[in-house]
């Protein structure tokens, strides 16, 4: 039994679908159509450094990965079990489960991106080693107004987001608490909290223009770690800006249903090491040399 899962954020690397853009010149055509710029380019050449700019980034992570599973299906002739990605992954499950076809699911996260990049209040760091009750007991105790998690990514992995300030002052609390790393994440605002309750209501309004089908594959959705339902689709998306990433959670459900095989799909490993620890109850794995606050901006 296989699950696929696709990556978001924190995954993107120049070079990245290297092959993908030429077996697939009709899909390339539409993305660049919709996008207005050359997505080859920016994936593999990058010329004006925007490949992380989360307008960019967005776009180029959804491509690389929808056309990484077009190329699956095609070689192994077989559709996953199930499909989970991490936020910006779960449309490209959606797209594997044919909720929508690829040019929508491209417009749909060029909005978000664009909504995301003029959302600039707040600041978020990853925290390792502390529990969520730990956690939310050192933010009570110490006053950290403002501070919530945004990603259970792993079991002593968290995301946390608040306002800027705060989240700096945070640092040496956490660590004198116990925290064996904690990072701050240049991700240039906080999502998966109330900070992005604006563009949240700008993308509902979005969404209206789509329609959605029933999932062809269970997709494992971030806000609860259950399957899509046929309807309510458009606004599980809209929620989703502004709602925790249950990330561990969405895995322990997989492991529930008896999945034990698990795919990345997409640019990159980084959920691969994470699913890799939820396993074995322990914190993420990655590769000698692997960058490490590339791994842990894997949250939008």
């Amino acid at each position: 039994m296989t699950t696929y899962v696709f990556p978001g954020l924190g995954s993107q690397i120049k070079g990245m679908g290297i092959g993908l853009f030429e077996a697939f010149p009709d899909f390339v055509k539409k993305a660049d159509e919709i996008l207005g710029y050359s997505i080859q380019t920016l994936c593999l050449d990058d010329p004006n450094n925007y490949l992380n700019q989360i307008q960019f980034t967005q776009p180029a992570v959804y491509v690389v990965s929808a056309l990484s599973y077009l190329k699956k299906v095609q070689e192994t002739r077989q559709l996953p079990n199930y499909v989970a990605g991490l936020s910006l992954g779960e449309y490209t499950a959606l797209f594997a489960a044919d909720v929508f076809d690829f040019e929508d699911g491209l417009k749909l996260v060029k909005k978000r991106g664009e909504l995301m990049q003029q959302t600039i209040a707040g600041d978020m760091a990853a925290v390792m080693g502390l529990s969520e009750e730990k956690i939310k007991e050192i933010v009570s105790r110490y006053k950290l107004d403002g501070i919530e998690i945004a990603s259970y990514t792993a079991y002593i992995q968290f995301v946390i987001a608040g306002p800027k300030t705060v989240i700096e002052a945070s640092q040496p609390i956490f660590e004198q608490e116990g925290a064996t790393m904690f990072v701050p994440l240049k991700v240039g605002g906080a999502s998966h909290c109330h900070y992005m309750s604006e563009a949240k209501a700008q993308f509902e309004s979005f969404l209206k223009q789509f329609n959605f089908n029933p999932p062809k594959i269970p997709v494992i959705a971030n806000t609860n770690a259950k399957p899509y339902l046929k309807y309510g689709i458009a606004e599980n998306l809209a929620t989703q800006m502004v709602m925790p990433v249950l990330w561990r959670q969405s895995i322990e459900y997989l492991f529930q249903q008896g999945e034990t095989e698990f795919e990345e799909v997409g640019p990159g490993k980084i959920l691969t090491g994470i699913i890799r620890s939820i396993k074995n109850s322990n914190l993420p794995e990655w590769n000698e040399g692997q960058d490490l606050l590339s791994l842990l901006s894997e949250i939008k």
